[in-house]
């Protein structure tokens, strides 16, 4: 029986979030907080949770001419979330369920979040109507068949399973040390590891 190449068992780390180590040189990453919307054998595709810019959601919704009256939500910053497609808007929000609105261009993730790409839901914001939580980012990170195993195989990267409350509720300079809590690890600790093997 001849030994073939092997393939690495598929893993799956959709609504995970991926933290990236003291040691990340690529700077769209380092010290970011990544959340995982799509993962399989094709690539990755997520949203940086924890790098605002200087734009809020009322000074975007002015640029695609819509007013936007949800005052919760107006001075709410944009997010860096990666550095692909950096002109184009995604909406990380709460799903509607069965019985609320749909978008045209929606990717559901397993965990209770979706991912929408298309001017409805901006419209829907706009009439005080839409997702309740929303997080909204321009660009995204994404990584092709087998490169996001690999970073992580070389310590690029930890994962742990995502929670809402830290995309939505946990003030953007506390994220990465919150995301690291669910692993019961601290920055410091991290910190005093980098470099050995």
């Amino acid at each position: 029986m001849s030994a073939g190449p092997s393939t690495p068992p598929s893993i799956d780390l959709t609504d995970q979030f991926l933290i990236a180590m003291p040691n990340m040189r690529d700077d769209n990453f380092a010290g970011t907080v990544v959340y995982l919307c799509e993962h399989n054998d094709n690539g990755a595709l997520g949203l940086v949770i924890n790098r605002p810019t200087d734009i809020n959601l009322k000074g975007l919704f002015e640029k695609v001419d819509l007013s936007l009256d949800r005052p919760d939500l107006a001075g709410a910053p944009v997010y860096f979330g990666g550095p692909v497609q950096t002109e184009r808007g995604f909406v990380l929000h709460e799903s509607l369920g069965d019985d609320g609105g749909h978008y045209s261009s929606s990717l559901k993730i397993a965990g209770g979040l979706e991912m929408t790409t298309s001017r409805d839901v901006l419209e829907a914001l706009s009439n005080g109507a839409g997702p309740r939580r929303i997080f909204v980012t321009l660009g995204y990170a994404g990584w092709g068949a087998g490169q996001l195993e690999d970073e992580i195989s070389r310590n690029g990267w930890l994962t742990v399973q995502a929670r809402a409350d830290v995309i939505f509720e946990t003030p953007v300079e506390q994220r990465y040390d919150k995301a690291l809590s669910l692993l019961g690890v601290d920055r410091g600790f991290l910190m005093g590891e980098a470099g050995h093997a």
